[in-house]
């Protein structure tokens, strides 16, 4: 780790107490989680970790409330009903921006792996200035895959306004909404992505599930699916947020050495939306996209804040101070036991 890395773990180490979760029973066990969509791949570790009792061995009992998109699960935590979040990073910036703000305290995905696709019944789509006017289906209006479309426009002569954003949610619905028509074009995840292209509903326009493509859309690296919560959650529990990282430390660590039929195991059959081969290889597309170690990078933080400028007049206006939108503390505390 680099010396202004240890600087700034060691900061974060004396405001909020960090120490290894074992060292004392957490403060607080019984917690409520929000998500936005868990059964999409983005959201894989989070559902693993639930899977194979690693909540429960490390004392924590968790609710898991899984909300139509990742903007429905930010106003849980904004209006108290949840304690912690998995959702997007962008997500840190812009709370910062509204003065409320939010710290990140583990990376699960170090590429978005969202795909923006033409639906083939709209008639043929194949740039991104073709989608004025359009309407285009999101998991939810404010979530990520909202954000990458918005960033795209912009990018090229356009506004967010120029559209019509629809929220289809990230599972079963999605494929509906594609299917009868509802909608030009769709910004998702997988399995519902592959799931499209294989009954050949959409052509692709863009496409992270890749580092190229990350690069390609966003200019740089860019820090997808986080575990974020409050700077007053993490002072007020530590011990309990110590518990919560090294829960997805653990989880990234036994991902990225399983398996694809370990992972199959795991996970419950409607997940599969009716095609478990297919569920495998949009797994195997989307397995370099999850962080092998939950630590953030300053890059893909400044890449973030940059995508956020284009289209955000709140956050444009803001002078935010990325180092309080995420923390490796709690990581790095994780990775001296967790091998």
């Amino acid at each position: 780790m680099r010396m202004k890395s240890v600087i700034a773990a060691a900061a974060v180490v004396l405001a909020f107490g960090i120490g290894g979760a074992n060292a004392q029973q957490v403060e607080k066990k019984d917690l409520k989680l929000a998500v936005g969509g868990k059964p999409l791949l983005y959201y894989l570790p989070l559902t693993v970790a639930e899977r194979l009792g690693y909540f429960k061995e490390a004392g924590l009992n968790v609710e898991i409330n899984d909300f139509g998109g990742g903007a429905k699960s930010l106003q849980a935590l904004v209006g108290g009903s949840a304690d912690i979040v998995t959702g997007a990073f962008d997500h840190t910036v812009q709370m910062q921006a509204k003065g409320q703000p939010i710290t990140a305290v583990a990376l699960l995905g170090r590429y978005p792996g969202i795909v923006l696709a033409a639906v083939n019944k709209a008639g043929t789509i194949t740039s991104i200035k073709e989608l004025k006017g359009k309407k285009i289906g999101v998991t939810a209006p404010g979530s990520s895959t909202n954000f990458m479309v918005n960033y795209l426009l912009t990018q090229h002569g356009m506004t967010p306004e120029d559209v019509s954003f629809i929220g289809v949610g990230g599972g079963p619905s999605a494929v509906a909404a594609v299917k009868r028509g509802e909608i030009d074009a769709i910004a998702n995840l997988d399995p519902v992505i592959s799931q499209l292209e294989a009954d050949g509903d959409v052509t692709t326009i863009a496409d992270t599930r890749t580092e190229k493509g990350t690069l390609d859309t966003y200019g740089g690296p860019y820090p997808a699916a986080v575990l974020y919560t409050t700077p007053a959650f993490i002072k007020e529990n530590p011990k309990t947020t110590q518990a919560l990282v090294d829960v997805f430390v653990r989880t990234l660590k036994w991902l990225d050495q399983a398996k694809t039929e370990d992972v199959l195991k795991v996970l419950p059959p409607e997940y599969f939306l009716g095609n478990q081969t297919l569920y495998a290889q949009a797994f195997e597309h989307s397995k370099p996209t999850y962080s092998p170690d939950g630590r953030f990078s300053q890059e893909g933080a400044e890449a973030a804040y940059k995508v956020l400028k284009a289209f955000d007049k709140a956050v444009a206006a803001t002078d935010i101070d990325l180092s309080k939108t995420y923390t490796n503390a709690y990581v790095e505390d994780s990775l001296k036991r967790i091998k």
